[in-house]
């Protein structure tokens, strides 16, 4: 079947969403997550793009920027690119990283553009991965709040208040209200979890890497498959993948 064309933003601003093929994990380490940023970064200074927003899932990334000098397509492709070669050399492997195609969506007016902000900015927290969006790491709230790096903070800013302390704390507030806000992967009903979160889960409840799980008794092998089993979001391809087991042990746990 031939692809359907994107649809193009009269504005230039897209939110963008770029996945690991087959669900898999693109961030596996903090530096991972910092080689990313420093990657587009450069390219923001070298296409003279603008970005409003990012945020580094463990297994996808959420971007809203506008076109810079180039189409945005070559624009993903360069990032895409450059970050795979480092990960592919940093781990050692070979092969895809990401699914064939991006996902975009335009944004056409300040109403949705301010949905999307705040959507790419609770992510982490209605994923899970944090309780105070502040905390997170990998997203570009910190450059709103504390010191703009390479987010162009102004314009979403300036929909707040033409005071930027004023904006600021409006900003904050809008950030952390109780939202529905769905964008872009709204037919995605079905949540998974990265396999950073399925690691965490078991770090969390009992103390051990799931790497190291055949370092564990039977017992407590018994013990944590099941568990992370009845949890949603969670495949057995991808326990296979994690835990090193066979899918038919796994099935028959």
């Amino acid at each position: 079947m031939p692809r359907v064309a994107r649809i193009k933003s009269k504005s230039n601003i897209y939110h963008i969403m770029i996945k690991g093929i087959n669900q898999q994990d693109i961030f596996t380490d903090d530096e991972d997550d910092e080689k990313f940023l420093v990657i587009l970064d450069h390219y923001r200074q070298k296409i003279e793009f603008e970005i409003y927003a990012y945020c580094l899932m463990g297994n996808h990334v959420h971007l809203l920027l506008k076109e810079g000098k180039e189409p945005l397509s070559n624009t993903i492709k360069r990032i895409g690119t450059s970050y795979v070669y480092y990960y592919n050399w940093q781990y050692d492997r070979k092969g895809h990283l990401f699914q064939d195609r991006y996902k975009s969506e335009p944004v056409e007016d300040d109403a949705y553009f301010l949905t999307v902000l705040r959507y790419i900015h609770q992510n982490p927290l209605k994923a899970g991965l944090t309780n105070n969006i502040a905390s997170y790491l990998w997203s570009s709230y910190k450059e709103y709040i504390h010191k703009q790096k390479m987010v162009k903070v102004d314009f979403a800013l300036s929909l707040f208040d033409q005071d930027k302390n004023r904006a600021i704390k409006e900003f904050e507030k809008f950030n952390y209200g109780i939202n529905q806000d769905q964008c872009l992967d709204l037919t995605e009903q079905k949540k998974t979890l990265s396999d950073k979160m399925v690691r965490k889960l078991v770090l969390d409840k009992y103390g051990v890497e799931l790497a190291l799980l055949h370092n564990e008794s039977k017992k407590n092998q018994l013990e944590i498959i099941k568990y992370l089993k009845a949890q949603e979001g969670i495949s057995m391809r991808q326990l296979s993948r994690l835990t090193g087991l066979t899918l038919n042990k796994i099935f028959r746990i």
